[in-house]
């Protein structure tokens, strides 16, 4: 086909699934936005895609799991699409998918950056996983479709080498986008509209140290606030040693800067962190959250355990429990372990039995559930500024939002409010732990 004739044929229909974390969304987000200027288009709900591509995850055994289900799925419900599979587990376990009838190629990370080009003119596609022998991959993304916090990819891999942990061998070693660059994004988002970004990456406080000269999260959280290009910055997961009294210091001295935190812990007992390779004990963990606590008294604490570690005692477990329901933590997102083949972990002995692990999630979800409430019934009668969304929410027609500590709020207010802060009182705690407000 002629460049010239291109603007005539029917537009090329692609559907993009995504499992896994936010650099994961961001990259599918970036896939899109390349096709669509190649003059494709998402396609309609119900419509039958020329071309499926399936994004997937491996961080735990229940990713890998769905993300093979995902691509099954795709090649059920549309036997006749193009089905290609991209993202962590096509990047660590390639033969497990390219195993499943119907799928055409798997497809490795660096092959992802530039997939939309191999698809243009049926170029093909890349067979497997290549060595990460790049550095770090620039996506000049300008929107991101049905999100009003956009997330931008500063940084990605990551070089800790944690026992339990795939993603190192999937993601490679830790890089990072330019100082220059991140603030070049920001202004692009914030001239598309934009009032709130989420910066992440694989390990994100390692960002800058692969630079030359080597950078820091909190050096460039200073040009951010500097620049001020975006009205409101939040934070995706930061390393408790990352996590820096400088950095809490700026988060907690500007406004620009969402006032949350979310942070790995995994293990409230020593012995166990140390089988991790985690480094930090539980009271270096306690004083950081006390850090922050001190600083932001109202910031949203979030933090991330992962429960039945090979040798985890009922003793080891009930530490990790006492050292959570001590801290000012508001919400816990909680994960049963599992072993992936090709990291230590995966042949350490002393198994949990499964039904002591699943006993364990349900206290550790109900101890989250129950910090989460009380921390949004904290802020009834107070009033707070609210990120309106793009997105009614689905049952009761209200504006839903967020706020900069991380609470989710519901608003009667008009479709002019979308894409807006707004600043509401708290009234009354609603459906799921949401927050019932007012505009003020």
């Amino acid at each position: 086909m002629k460049p010239s004739d291109r603007s005539q044929a029917p537009a090329r229909t692609f559907r993009i699934t995504t499992l896994g974390c936010k650099v994961n969304q961001f990259e599918s987000a970036d896939l899109a936005e390349r096709l669509r200027r190649l003059g494709w288009r998402p396609a309609a709900e119900g419509e039958a895609a020329e071309v499926h591509i399936v994004n997937t995850c491996t961080v735990t055994g229940r990713a890998s799991m769905q993300s093979r289900q995902a691509a099954r799925r795709a090649v059920r419900e549309a036997p006749h699409s193009r089905v290609l599979v991209t993202g962590c587990y096509a990047q660590t376990r390639p033969g497990d998918l390219a195993a499943i009838e119907g799928v055409e190629a798997v497809v490795g990370h660096e092959g992802k950056f530039c997939l939309a080009e191999r698809l243009v003119g049926d170029g093909g596609t890349s067979p497997g996983p290549e060595p990460h022998s790049e550095p770090f991959t620039e996506r000049p993304l300008e929107a991101f479709v049905d999100r009003t916090r956009p997330f931008l990819k500063i940084q990605d891999g990551c070089d800790a080498f944690c026992s339990y942990c795939i993603v190192p061998y999937a993601r490679g070693r830790s890089r990072s986008m330019p100082a220059e660059k991140v603030l070049e994004a920001l202004a692009r988002y914030r001239d598309s509209g934009y009032r709130e970004v989420v910066l992440c990456g694989i390990h994100l406080g390692a960002w800058g140290q692969d630079l030359a000269p080597a950078g820091s999260l909190a050096g460039l959280l200073a040009d951010i606030d500097r620049q001020g290009a975006m009205a409101r910055v939040r934070l995706s997961s930061i390393e408790p040693r990352e996590l820096t009294a400088e950095i809490i210091a700026r988060v907690a001295e500007s406004g620009r800067f969402c006032r949350h935190f979310h942070i790995p812990l995994q293990s409230g007992d020593d012995g166990i962190l140390q089988r991790m390779k985690r480094p930090y004990d539980a009271a270096f963990f306690a004083r950081r959250v006390m850090d922050i606590h001190h600083r932001i008294p109202d910031a949203g604490i979030g933090v991330d355990v992962l429960v039945g570690f090979p040798g985890e005692s009922d003793a080891a477990f009930e530490n990790t429990r006492r050292l959570i329901e001590s801290l000012p933590v508001t919400y816990l997102h909680v994960f049963p372990f599992s072993p992936r083949e090709g990291t230590p972990a995966a042949t350490f002995e002393g198994r949990v039995d499964p039904r002591r692990v699943r006993e364990r999630c349900r206290v550790m979800r109900e101890l989250g559930a129950a910090k989460r409430r009380a921390f949004h019934r904290r802020h009834i009668g107070r009033e707070v500024d609210m990120l309106a969304e793009a997105r009614r929410d689905a049952t009761s027609g209200l504006l839903k939002g967020m706020t900069s500590n991380y609470i989710p709020v519901l608003v009667d207010g008009g479709d002019e409010l979308k894409n807006r802060l707004v600043r509401v009182r708290c009234r009354r705690l609603g459906p799921s732990d949401t927050v019932l407000a007012d505009i003020v």
